[in-house]
């Protein structure tokens, strides 16, 4: 039985890909400080190849040890979340991603030299490739478009610079994997999330699809957009996504390679809001916007070119957006019941 270690084991994506591993075969440790969302229960903790650990991506010390009989790694840790987010906490977000990453990949060198580390899986982001202006846009062209200008597209991409660091002086092999606009239940609150006005709601997420499914639930008539509403997103379901990273482990083709994991649907924000309001609403309201000023970095465009990881890995997301969003609308209205968002 494989086994991995996945930092930041009580994010989001993370959810998905520790009950996708399980599910497989695999045996997990997961490793994270409950810093962003306290203890939230995952349906797996009890689960008999799962261990939890309560601990920071950034003592070195620990992740080797959990890495000693490790033969995979998946760099999941960091302070990450929407565009609110990344604009409210632009320095710290840096300077703490940069430490975790740093950490992290001290262990991962030592752990591969002296132990059974094989190989480590970078979780980096689409906002690699925030300043680009070629769609669909391929794996490689971070290299030739102008760098991020947030600090969190530019962070990511550092992380990915680690990787390759990593294996070019040390031989430690690695995957990078680029989810774009993942999608799916189980992200709550986090606790260091700022709450912002968006018309008549206030709100404490920033991704734009529990933030629209929570204004559409809670009655907000005209509905709130951000910019134009003509920003391009391809939303791709958490499920799908951890699919792809539990393949990206086990196939070789993966090794030293980079992927974007995606749905190839491009869908414009402006219809992602109608495609809501139409689930909650049916025809009994006309469907009404407004348009609120966008943030800084709010990228107008962010379509993949998938075709490498199908290509090579054989992965392609197949969750139709009508899917996820039945899936999403429920699990928000019942969250917005509890408090829990």
């Amino acid at each position: 039985m494989p086994k991995v270690l996945v930092t930041g084991a009580n994010g989001f994506i993370a959810g998905y890909l520790v009950q996708e591993l399980l599910d497989a075969g695999w045996e997990v440790v997961g490793l994270d400080d409950f810093r962003k969302y306290g203890r939230v229960r995952k349906s797996y903790e009890d689960h008999p190849s799962y261990r939890l650990v309560e601990g920071d991506a950034k003592d070195t010390g620990l992740l080797l040890e959990l890495l000693e009989d490790c033969e995979h790694l998946v760099a999941g840790a960091a302070m990450i979340g929407g565009i609110s987010y990344f604009h409210t906490y632009a320095y710290d977000l840096l300077a703490e991603n940069e430490r975790i990453t740093a950490s992290t990949f001290d262990a991962a060198i030592q752990a591969h030299r002296d132990h059974r580390l094989e190989k480590s899986t970078v979780v980096s982001s689409s906002m690699v490739f925030e300043r680009t202006e070629r769609y669909p846009t391929p794996e490689g062209e971070q290299h030739r478009c102008p760098p991020p200008a947030s600090t969190y597209g530019f962070q990511k991409l550092a992380t990915e610079y680690f990787a390759r660091g990593a294996w070019e002086q040390y031989r430690l092999p690695y995957t990078i994997i680029r989810p774009f606009n993942c999608v799916g239940i189980g992200e709550r609150r986090a606790l260091g999330d700022v709450e912002i006005a968006s018309g008549n709601v206030k709100l404490a997420m920033s991704h734009v699809v529990p933030d629209l499914v929570q204004k559409v639930l809670k009655g907000q008539d005209p509905l709130h957009v951000l910019g134009d509403g003509q920003q391009v997103r391809c939303y791709t379901y958490g499920g799908d996504i951890a699919r792809g990273i539990r393949i990206s482990l086990e196939h070789p083709a993966a090794r030293n390679e980079d992927f974007n994991l995606s749905t190839a649907t491009a869908t414009t924000v402006l219809e992602l809001a109608e495609r809501i309001w139409k689930k909650v609403h049916g025809d009994e309201r006309p469907f009404r916007v407004v348009h609120d000023p966008p943030f800084p970095y709010d990228v107008q465009r962010r379509i993949p070119d998938v075709g490498k990881a199908e290509r090579l890995l054989g992965f392609r997301a197949e969750t139709p957006l009508d899917a996820i969003l039945d899936e999403v609308i429920p699990w928000v209205r019942e969250a917005l019941a509890d408090g829990s968002i």
